[in-house]
């Protein structure tokens, strides 16, 4: 076992050493982080503002996107700092931060994601029982659960994961800090506590996804049987969406997770990092704003207003 010794900050290597890639990349991130940052604005802004999108669906779209939106600040802003300024430290308080947030709100979004899942569950197959089952009350607790939920999962991770002690190399071949690689950096040849942690995280996680699986084959079953073409379109325009983001957040985290982590991680590692990180926050507007009559409608209320005089929404 090599001595450990006291870590005060990480190395992150990004995607490149070669300072013209660097740049593009930054600049890439950049538009990337612009569009997930305006679009995920936008719908908090449409679902404060229009009552008429004051339902248990937009109750938890707006929750979504303010989720989406710290989710993604949360490492990919320090990731183009870095590398304009032509650096790639972060300190140790910084990547603990990070771990916990990314953790966090990535289990948060799960959580909420499932929540999502059966709200549409019940609005298409049980109409008749949608008010009362899924009121105020319901919706607030199905939002607060996932938070806490999160936060629970971010402290667990991040307690079990800096608790080992470091070896001399600090590099951590990532753009962000992401616990398999700072695993990697241990000099303990024992991660029980984190394995545990992961096992946990990994059991929920199948849970939601079983829970999502579950409620989305009752909803196409429901929705085969409905007459109408229009109607049957309607539905699956809605739904599938929601299933395609959370197909693939919940792959590529299972990948980045679970796979064997190797010293000098591969392209596809990276992009892997990239598609449960920063694709889900960038997509979620763009599919649920582009796709969605009510929101279309919300928005050119909100631009009619704002070129004719005060909102009146």
């Amino acid at each position: 076992m090599t001595n450990a010794t006291l870590v005060t900050e990480f190395i992150l290597m990004g995607f490149s050493e070669v300072r013209e890639l660097q740049i593009l990349h930054a600049v890439l991130f950049l538009l990337i982080y612009l569009v997930a940052l305006l679009g995920n604005l936008l719908i908090i802004a449409l679902t404060l503002l229009d009552k008429e999108l004051h339902t248990p669906m937009y109750f938890f779209l707006k929750h979504l996107s303010f989720l989406d939106l710290c989710y993604i600040s949360v490492t990919v802003p320090k990731f183009i700092s870095n590398t304009l300024a032509n650096i790639s430290s972060i300190s140790f308080l910084g990547c603990i931060t990070q771990v916990f947030l990314v953790v966090s709100l990535a289990c948060a979004e799960l959580a909420l994601l499932t929540g999502m899942a059966y709200d549409r569950y019940v609005a298409i197959c049980h109409p008749l029982h949608y008010a009362v089952t899924m009121n105020r009350r319901t919706c607030v607790k199905m939002a607060a659960s996932s938070w806490l939920s999160g936060g629970l999962s971010g402290l667990l991770h991040t307690a079990t994961s800096f608790s080992l002690p470091f070896c001399e190399s600090t590099r951590i071949h990532q753009f962000f800090c992401e616990i398999p690689q700072i695993l990697r950096l241990s000099c303990s040849e024992s991660y029980s506590a984190e394995i545990g942690a992961l096992a946990i995280t990994s059991s929920l996680s199948f849970i939601c996804f079983l829970s999502i699986s579950v409620s989305y084959i009752h909803i196409f079953s429901t929705v085969l049987k409905i007459p109408s073409v229009v109607g049957r379109s309607k539905a699956f325009s809605t739904c599938m969406p929601h299933l395609i983001v959370v197909t693939i957040f919940l792959h590529s985290a299972a990948v980045a997770y679970l796979k064997p982590t190797s010293a000098c991680p591969s392209f596809v590692d990276l992009l892997m990092s990239v598609f449960y990180t920063v694709l889900p926050p960038t997509l979620n507007p763009i599919i649920y704003s582009l796709r969605n009559k009510d929101m279309k409608s919300a928005l050119r209320k909100l631009v009619k207003n704002h070129l004719n005089g005060p909102f009146e929404f």
